[in-house]
């Protein structure tokens, strides 16, 4: 017989006995006093109150959902061949760009097209716009090479890295011919503060106008070369 089956027995026996006066009172109370005192270590129970279990959030629980901000064209993908339609091989007009994942706080974007590859001191600028609205998903098509876009853009270009010819907006990828493969990176700034920048400022201009407000980039990276 286990314990709690002996403890119900002790307490049928004893409550007959005291019911039918067969015990005087005060050998109950003494009794009670007993089990009182030898259940908690008959049963291995205890007073203490019982903490409740402990709840451990994730690190991130109280903070805001990541974006994954992203840039994406139709024209090609990452890491894949520019079409000559936007290179000096063809009509050299710049390719469509869409944006997502935007950052909540920000108030403006910027981008940047340049190639590392190219045989100068410094990449070779193609592109350099601004104070792009963050209301704007994307860049159309064959933007034209003006300092200063009107509606739907509403943004300002800057000056690429040719010292004549279209030296505001973009112009596209012109390698020279049997120097491999080059990488043209088109970074897409997200900034938590408008500019103060005039239309037509070169990239290094930009960069110094954009320190300190960037909170997020991403990259499309085409390639392109000319045999």
């Amino acid at each position: 017989m286990g314990r709690l089956e002996c403890a119900n027995a002790v307490f049928a026996r004893t409550e007959k006995a005291i019911f039918q006066e067969e015990v005087p009172v005060f050998a109950y109370q003494r009794f009670l006093f007993f089990i009182l005192l030898v259940c908690p270590i008959l049963f291995g129970c205890s007073c203490k109150k019982k903490a409740n279990p402990e709840i451990t959030l994730p690190a991130n629980a109280n903070a805001p959902a990541a974006r994954e901000m992203r840039l994406t064209s139709t024209a090609f993908k990452n890491g894949e061949i520019v079409p000559e339609k936007y290179t000096a091989e063809g009509l050299d007009v710049s390719p469509p760009l869409e944006w997502a994942g935007l950052p909540e706080q920000t108030r403006e974007l910027a981008l940047i097209c340049d190639d590392p590859d190219a045989p100068s001191v410094e990449p070779w600028v193609h592109w350099v716009i601004y104070k792009i609205s963050p209301t704007l998903d994307g860049l159309p098509e064959g933007l034209p090479q003006d300092p200063e876009l009107g509606p739907p853009i509403n943004a300002f270009q800057g000056k690429n890295s040719w010292s004549g010819g279209r030296v505001i907006g973009y112009r596209g990828p012109a390698p020279p011919p049997g120097h491999g493969t080059h990488h043209y990176h088109f970074t897409l700034f997200a900034l938590d503060e408008p500019l103060e920048i005039e239309p037509g400022a070169d990239k290094n201009a930009l960069l110094e106008a954009m320190h300190g407000k960037v909170i997020e980039k991403v990259e499309l990276i085409g390639i392109f070369r000319r045999d």
